[in-house]
């Protein structure tokens, strides 16, 4: 995370494993209306993202006090995204209109879920409309 002034300017993820669809735990699948479907759903050690057709929902774990903030961004609330690729690794860039940025990485990617996670971040930005 970067700070200023003890203020968080952008927030990170480090997803590490994509989960499947079918083996979410319920607490995530709560907050899926039943108009959405489901598109990708991402892991760290703690934390997770599902991606629907409409919006992101992160599940932000703290560590050693167990709190738990959940993030629901709808795609068009997304006033600029930015998609980078490395070798091994991936990042999607998040400015929300209300001004509060996100980093999403995804590590230990090979090509194949490199491959799904363009193919995701073009869904999200159709869906901005």
């Amino acid at each position: 995370m970067a700070y200023i002034k003890y203020k968080e300017l952008t927030k990170y993820f480090n997803f590490n494993k994509i989960i499947e669809i079918d083996d979410l735990p319920e607490y995530v699948t709560d907050y899926i209306y039943s108009d959405e479907k489901i598109l990708e759903a991402y892991k760290t050690s703690r934390d997770k993202a599902v991606f629907t057709n409409k919006r992101m929902i992160l599940f932000d774990v703290t560590p050693f006090t167990k709190k738990k903030r959940i993030h629901i961004i709808p795609y068009k609330e997304i006033s600029s995204a930015t998609i980078e690729f490395d070798l091994g690794t991936s990042a999607i860039l998040l400015s929300i209109d209300s001004g509060y940025q996100i980093r999403l990485n995804f590590v230990h990617m090979h090509a194949d879920e490199k491959t799904r996670l363009r193919l995701l971040f073009l869904k999200m930005m159709k869906d901005q409309k």
